[in-house]
Parts: C-alpha cells; structure tokens; sequence
C-alpha cells in the first residue's frame, strides 16, 4: 500500500475523530488505532470511591460485546421495530442488531439463549470494537 494513501488514512482518522480504522485492497491490508490519552488521564484523577461504586455495581448476566468499530442500528431498517426488546428471550444465533462499517451492514447475533435485560446502546451510536452492546440472563 503507498505511503500517501496511509497518509491519507491517518489525515480521515483525525478528521473523523475514529479511533480505528481497517481497510483492505486485493490482498493488502493496514489496520489503525488510535490511543486515547483523554481516558488515560481521567482515570486517575477520580476518587478511589467513585472508581470503586460502579464495580460492585457491574450487573450480572452475559454481556454481548461489539465485534468492530462502527454505526449500531437496533432495526432493519429506519421505522421499522427493533430486531429485540428488554424482556425478550432470544435464542443462540439471532440478531439482535446491526453495525454499520465501512458501508457494510454486520449482524450482530446472540452469543447464547437468554432474556435481554438491558440494551447499554442507542440507535445511531457509534460503538467501539469490545464495547458492551447487550446485557442478558442465560
């Protein structure tokens, strides 16, 4: 891959606030990642207390995470009802929303059977690879 298009990749990432970005020509590919200094440093800064509350709060239950970077959607399409609702039991294999990267729309399925507890994103929110999507009890 030339120099000028990763370049040119760094300049989108920085423009587009992305922290990741993967891109793949024939049989060529370069993946980015950024490092954010900015949750580095507020970690620190907050007290031993308040770091410790949402610890021994953490809810139990499996957590289906984000499998890339991207766009989340909770319906097919713009209108229409969302792929799960809190309460619903969903089976090993159902989608329970959608990622867009890249121009491309990614299922993301159900890990294992259970009831969806909590839905921890937004229609619309861009998430990050390993971020908590779903939270249900198997």
């Amino acid at each position: 891959m030339d120099i000028r298009k990763i370049k040119k990749l760094i300049d989108l990432m920085i423009e587009s606030d992305l922290q990741a970005i993967e891109v793949k020509e024939g049989d060529q590919s370069i993946a980015l990642t950024r490092r954010n200094p900015v949750v580095a440093a507020a970690v620190p800064a907050m007290p031993v207390a308040a770091a410790a509350a949402p610890v021994a709060k953490t809810p139990r239950g499996a957590v289906e995470t984000s499998p890339m970077v991207g766009v989340f959607y909770a319906a097919p399409n713009p209108g229409e009802a969302p792929f799960v609702k809190v309460g619903q039991t969903v089976s090993a294999g159902e989608t329970l929303g959608i990622i867009e990267a890249m121009k491309i729309m990614n299922p993301i399925e159900a890990t294992q059977s259970g009831v969806i507890e909590e839905i921890l994103v937004k229609n619309g929110d861009v998430i990050q690879f390993g971020q908590p999507l779903f939270r249900y009890r198997a």
